[in-house]
C-alpha cells in the first residue's frame, strides 16, 4: 500500500524484489494475489481503547481511498489476472475476515509465497494462520520490509522455526524458474503450486 511505501525506505526497498517475483509467478502460471486492508482500524471497535484515537485514525487510513485495483502501489502493474482482496484485520488467513482462502482453495493453491509490509504484523499474522490452515509457507527474506531490522529478522526466524520456510529472491525465482513439481521448504514436504501474496 501506498501508506508504507511512502512511510518506510525498507518498505521502500523491497518493492522491485515483490515485482520480480510477481513477474516469475505469471510467466510459470501462478497466481498473484495482492492483499490490502479496509479503510477501518484493524482491530475493529477495540482499536480506539488499544491505540488512542489518532493512531486507530492512521491505521483505518492505511488502506487508502478508490476501488482496491487502484489502490496497489503504482510501481507494480496489477494485471487483469491477479487477484485484489481486502482484509479485515491483520491476517489474510483468519476466517470470515479475508476472501482469499477460498478463492485459492477454489484453484486448488496449497502453497504461498508471501511478501510485503509489515513482516512482523500483517506478513506473519498470516503466514502462521496460513500454516496452520494447512498451507505450505514460503517468507521472502528480501521481499518483506518492518520497522526495524530486529523485528523483521526475528519474525524470520520465527517462521523457518515453526511455520514455513524462509529463502531469498533468487532463491524464489530459481525454484519458479525450475517450474518443478515440488516446492520444498525446511520440514522436508513437498508443495506442488506457488503464490504470492502482499500482507
Amino acid at each position: 500500500m501506498p501508506f508504507f511505501v511512502e512511510a518506510n525506505p525498507y518498505v521502500r526497498g523491497i518493492v522491485p524484489n515483490i515485482g520480480r517475483i510477481a513477474a516469475a509467478l505469471r510467466i510459470a502460471d501462478g497466481l498473484v494475489a495482492w492483499v490490502l486492508p479496509v479503510s477501518e482500524a484493524p482491530l475493529g471497535r477495540v482499536s480506539g481503547e488499544f491505540y488512542g484515537p489518532v493512531v486507530s485514525q492512521t491505521f483505518a487510513a492505511t488502506g487508502g481511498e478508490g476501488p482496491p485495483r487502484t489502490r496497489v502501489w503504482h510501481a507494480f502493474g496489477v494485471r487483469p489476472d491477479d487477484l485484489v482482496v481486502e482484509k479485515t484485520a491483520y491476517r489474510a488467513f483468519f476466517p470470515g475476515r479475508c476472501v482469499l482462502p477460498e478463492l485459492l482453495a477454489e484453484r486448488e493453491i496449497d502453497t504461498v509465497v508471501i511478501t510485503g509490509a509489515l513482516t512482523n504484523v500483517c506478513c506473519e499474522s498470516s503466514a502462521r494462520d496460513a500454516a496452520t490452515n494447512g498451507l505450505g509457507v514460503l517468507m521472502v527474506a528480501d521481499a518483506n520490509a518492518a520497522r526495524r531490522d530486529r523485528d523483521h529478522n526475528a519474525t524470520l526466524h520465527t517462521i523457518y522455526r515453526s511455520f514455513g520456510d524462509v529463502r531469498t529472491t533468487d532463491e524464489v525465482l530459481d525454484l519458479i524458474g525450475r517450474r518443478t513439481p515440488e516446492l520444498p521448504n525446511h520440514h522436508g514436504r513437498g508443495r506442488k503450486r506457488c503464490h504470492r501474496i502482499r500482507g
